[in-house]
């Protein structure tokens, strides 16, 4: 509202202001706008605290009387606005109330469950068919040092097996680790012989996305280290697991391989929902690998697989695409 400038003699002006502030309240539907009421007409530059401002203008005469007048004006308006203020926060607090309201008839709503995702609950499968046998379950961190994710698993730094793992980075000797046979070089360190290891998790490689390759992935790695152990030895665990996972009819198949830290090398495959699938690479660990971890290879021998898990559990299931994994699509999440 525009400053009005009169004498407070003029009863028929302090009347008009006292009618335009009073309409002000009552308009004001809110606490903010009854504020600003508040401002325009009481703060410190408002119309009431002007004229205050004029009542020296006023003559010695005339001045109580208008003094009067004004602090009635004040008083008035100031009583206005503390009723308009509980009316409007009674309103403001039944209309809440009203929003927030609960039909306690209404039938309840069942919460969502959530449940374990399908990789999650294959690994743990996994790993209890394994403890079954024996194993030791192993955790190993997911940053790992150039020493232990290559060289001690007899991958020196010019080694061309390499070329498919060099990976993600931190520092010059630091990366997210390729494969979780990593750990398997640190579990030998400080155990004796004879021993069963297995480890889970995920794993990185710069692989391109596609049907069947993630840049992230799922592994399980194991081995096994005593005296006399071979590849029968060795055959003999990876059939039986694979047979517990896919059915008691399972075939299996190990096809000569190459890996760096074991020798000689195997690819298991399983033949399963008619077809055969290449489930992962293993072998007996090089004597050089028992060597850096400080067991006598000639006195003891050791065999070590490392497993895919993210497609066991497509061909396992029938799912078409690894990304759907990452996806979160809960028509698929919730089959499982």
């Amino acid at each position: 509202m525009a400053a009005i400038l009169f004498s407070v003699r003029a009863m028929e002006d302090l009347k008009r202001v006292a009618q335009e502030a009073e309409a002000a309240i009552r308009g004001a539907g809110s606490k903010q706008a009854l504020e600003e009421v508040r401002r325009t007409y009481l703060g410190r530059k408002g119309i009431v605290t002007r004229l205050f401002e004029d009542l020296p203008k006023v003559t010695a005469a005339e001045r109580p009387a208008a003094g009067r007048r004004l602090n009635e004006l004040r008083t008035r308006l100031e009583t206005r606005l503390e009723e308009r203020l509980r009316e409007v926060t009674v309103s403001e607090r039944t209309s809440r109330l009203a929003e927030e309201a609960i039909d306690v008839t209404l039938p309840g709503r069942k919460p969502r469950l959530g449940r374990r995702h399908v990789l999650s609950q294959t690994l743990e499968e996994v790993q209890d068919i394994f403890h079954g046998m024996g194993f030791e379950i192993v955790e190993g961190t997911e940053v790992e040092t150039d020493e232990f994710n290559f060289e001690r698993l007899n991958m020196g730094r010019d080694h061309p097996a390499r070329d498919a793992q060099d990976s993600f980075y931190i520092s010059d000797d630091l990366l997210l680790r390729t494969h979780t046979t990593v750990v398997d070089a640190h579990a030998m360190i400080g155990r004796a012989p004879p021993m069963r290891i297995l480890t889970t998790g995920r794993c990185y490689r710069r692989d391109a996305p596609d049907w069947k390759r993630m840049p992230v992935f799922h592994q399980v790695d194991g081995f096994m280290v005593g005296e006399r152990i071979t590849m029968a030895d060795l055959k003999g665990v990876l059939t039986a697991f694979a047979r517990q996972l896919f059915g008691s009819e399972t075939r299996t198949n190990f096809v000569p391989g190459y890996f760096p830290f074991t020798e000689p090398s195997a690819e298991m495959m399983v033949h399963f929902n008619d077809q055969w699938m290449e489930l992962g690479g293993c072998g007996m660990f090089h004597p050089r690998v028992l060597e850096m971890a400080g067991i006598d290879p000639q006195r003891y021998t050791a065999f070590a697989f490392g497993l895919g898990v993210d497609r066991q559990v497509m061909v396992r299931y029938g799912i078409p695409d690894i990304r759907l994994f990452w996806d979160n699509d809960l028509r698929l999440l919730r089959q499982f």
